[in-house]
């Protein structure tokens, strides 16, 4: 969704037009994009995280050795200065005129390399940026002296959220498990989609009055691939334009305070059924399990990724921040996506397995997309009425029973697919999301590696990050070293109280170690050290 630099996030080549008004009445104003490696945070839904995301994706960054802006643009009012240790009485009003820079405007902060920008000069104040103050800080934040700039947009949809999340290189979407927060991050992404596709004809004053006409037959926050096979029946010029912005209209999505097992499902849940619905991908980055850590770190007004890194939110949070770092320089090529209509999904599609899948794969397939589509599911709040709910779970029996039943099988693969043609290559975003794990892998091992040397000192968390830059789950190293899971998962958290006597963790350390191609004597005598000193400083 958010344009990447260059081109900008509408078409290429094209100039940025003149203002105009959004479906609300609000007026946009240019809005360029950023010459920094810009991230924005928003979602609609006050209270699901996004500043904790926010926060934790520019102290990630920092702590990598890279100077961060963090903004704090929240039209509800900026308080992101209370969880990074920035002096109140330190942050200053944005400069009034568009040559000056922001530097005296940047407050210093706990973490080193973190700079805090503050739209309001009275952190607390409510109020949106006005147009010509928006405009001003987008300009200043291009020069900004920092190698990534992460932007809190706050909730709703009004100009000021939208427009700085558009802004950015990559938007990332928070929500909760909750059907309020669900619906209001659908109606975040078509409200954005639909500004976009108005700043892309805004050179062009009668196509967008066209558009706002038609606009009008639809609700407010229109389902994004209606309105593009829409256009391309009754102007199809108006709808290639419709369809290459929807095509590269790809927020990152994370899914804050899960709980049970179906929460950690949701944001690959959510991203299907908004293919399906809006046309448009959302892409996972993953989740964050609910945890009162953050509400400690909160209470200490310190970020959560330095008063407690390995809680489980925390661990959640930098997988996700990694997660982003490698999708990064995707983006680029997302933009270069051609513009194609949604069509129908065959039996294979519906299912989501591959033309060669067995009876069993049929069957379990099945049972995961009548548990998508369930009538009372979290996925589909507000895109699908009951009416569409049933159709989906007889349109799912069919493809079940079609694929189970080989001449039947056999006869709906040669209307399908005539000439007996290969099965589909994977899709680009199947193609993407390896690519993703992949990037995410590297830059994981890349930084596991700068850690390694013979005087390194092994950690819990340390262990779990060199584990998982390998792509290893504790079930495997289970399974081959005969150590429960359990007590694995106790030796990366340092949780010495689920442990037996350190006489024993020795032995869980050294079977570790070798499973993990490392130096067993290193690994078992630095943990070991560690942990007396925090037992003993523990009492």
């Amino acid at each position: 969704m958010p344009g990447s630099v260059p081109p900008p996030s509408w078409l290429p080549g094209d100039s940025i037009p003149p203002s105009l008004p959004t479906p609300g009445g609000a007026e946009a104003i240019d809005m360029p994009a950023l010459g920094r490696r810009v991230i924005s945070v928003g979602g609609g839904k006050g209270g699901v995280g996004k500043s904790l995301v926010a926060v934790s994706l520019a102290v990630y960054l920092a702590q990598l050795g890279r100077r961060v802006v963090l903004v704090d643009a929240d039209p509800t009012g900026a308080n992101l200065h209370l969880l990074v240790g920035a002096d109140r009485g330190a942050i200053q009003a944005l400069p009034e005129t568009a040559d000056a820079s922001l530097d005296r405007s940047l407050a210093l902060t706990d973490v080193a390399g973190l700079r805090l920008l503050t739209a309001s000069s009275d952190p607390g104040e409510s109020g949106g940026l006005k147009s010509a103050r928006k405009a001003r800080m987008i300009m200043q934040l291009r020069e900004v002296a920092a190698d990534d700039v992460v932007i809190d947009v706050g909730p709703g949809t009004g100009a000021s959220t939208m427009d700085l999340f558009l802004a950015a290189d990559v938007g990332v979407l928070v929500t909760v498990p909750e059907p309020a927060a669900i619906e209001t991050t659908y109606r975040f992404v078509r409200a954005c989609w639909v500004r976009e596709l108005r700043r892309a004809l805004r050179a062009d004053r009668t196509r967008l009055r066209g558009l706002d006409r038609i606009l009008g037959d639809f609700p407010r926050y229109p389902f994004p691939v209606d309105v593009v096979r829409h256009l391309m029946r009754v102007e199809p010029a108006l709808g290639e334009v419709a369809a290459q912005i929807l095509a590269r209209t790809r927020p990152r999505l994370v899914v804050n305070q899960t709980r049970v097992k179906t929460d950690l499902e949701l944001g690959g849940w959510m991203a299907q059924v908004a293919q399906r619905r809006l046309g448009l991908t959302l892409d996972p980055l993953g989740s964050v399990e609910h945890d009162d850590a953050v509400w400690l770190a909160n209470r200490r007004q310190r970020p959560l990724l330095v008063d407690n890194p390995s809680s489980k939110a925390g661990r959640g949070l930098e997988r996700v921040a990694r997660r982003l770092l490698a999708v990064l320089p995707q983006r680029a090529r997302e933009l270069e996506a051609r513009g194609v209509v949604p069509s129908t999904p065959n039996h294979y599609e519906r299912l989501l397995v591959p033309r060669g899948a067995s009876e069993e794969e049929v069957r379990r397939a099945h049972k995961r997309q009548r548990e998508i589509w369930a009538e009372d599911g979290l996925p589909t709040v507000s895109l699908f009425s009951p009416d569409e709910i049933a159709r989906e779970h007889a349109l799912l029996d069919e493809a079940h029973d079609v694929l189970l039943d080989p001449p039947r099988r056999r006869a709906y693969d040669v209307s399908v697919f005539p000439d007996h043609e290969s099965p589909p290559v994977p899709s680009p975003a199947d193609r993407a999301l390896d690519q993703a794990i992949a990037a995410e892998l590297r830059e994981l091992q890349a930084q596991v590696a700068r850690e390694l040397g013979p005087d390194t000192e092994f950690t819990g968390a340390l262990l779990r990050r060199i584990r998982e830059s390998r792509g290893i789950d504790l079930r495997e190293i289970a399974g081959k070293t005969k150590i429960s899971a359990a007590h694995l998962a106790a030796v990366e958290d340092e949780a010495f109280d689920q442990l037996p006597p350190l006489v024993y963790v020795r032995g869980f350390l050294v079977e570790l170690a070798k499973f993990l191609r490392l130096d067993h004597a290193q690994v078992a005598r630095t943990y070991l050290r560690r942990a007396r000193e925090l037992l003993e400083l523990r009492g």
